[in-house]
């Protein structure tokens, strides 16, 4: 004869145990494709910044800033998308250590070299009178500089300097070609 009662129990016990599991597949799953997407993502925006017409403005505005002419930055097409890039790694759109990865020297550099020792974000923001201009960028450049701390250890972030690092990326930079 059979128990009824334990048979009620292990049927609702096992209910439960494909419930859960189900849940945490679906949590997996879903996690999986964020960061499948995060990678697409970041993949397709690194094919953008190397892109001729990104070169160019890349060559453009690192050039004035070497030569300290921040007043002839007229293509702000870099700042703008390293912006794209803050906010969307903000959101959580973006994983931060692959947007640290792809992108972080040139983050640090080129927002090093228009906050100083002409800050351009600054007097875009008196401008045009909108203290958030380019807050994502800001908050990206904190964020990659507190990855840099993990990642590479205090010691190495601190012995090196982020303007020079930064000029020795745009000279890189400023020599760039369309291809």
């Amino acid at each position: 004869m059979v128990d009824l009662s334990n048979l009620a129990l292990w049927t609702a016990v096992g209910a439960w145990v494909l419930a859960i599991g189900t849940l945490f597949l679906m949590y997996w799953q879903t996690r999986e494709s964020r960061r499948l997407n995060s990678a697409n993502t970041v993949m397709g925006l690194r094919e953008k910044f190397d892109s001729a017409r990104m070169r160019v403005a890349r060559r453009h505005l690192s050039e004035r800033l070497l030569a300290g002419k921040v007043e002839d930055v007229t293509n702000l097409d870099v700042l703008n998308f390293f912006e794209l890039v803050g906010a969307q790694t903000f959101r959580k759109i973006l994983d931060e250590e692959m947007v640290w990865e792809a992108f972080g020297n040139w983050v640090t550099s080129y927002y090093a070299a228009v906050r100083q020792p002409d800050d351009l974000i600054g007097r875009l923001r008196q401008t045009t009178e909108d203290p958030l201009i380019f807050g994502k960028l800001e908050w990206l450049n904190e964020r990659i500089i507190r990855r840099d701390r993990r990642e590479l250890g205090a010691v190495h972030v601190a012995t090196v300097h982020v303007v020079d690092e930064g000029k020795i990326i745009l000279k890189r930079e400023s020599h760039l070609g369309p291809d």
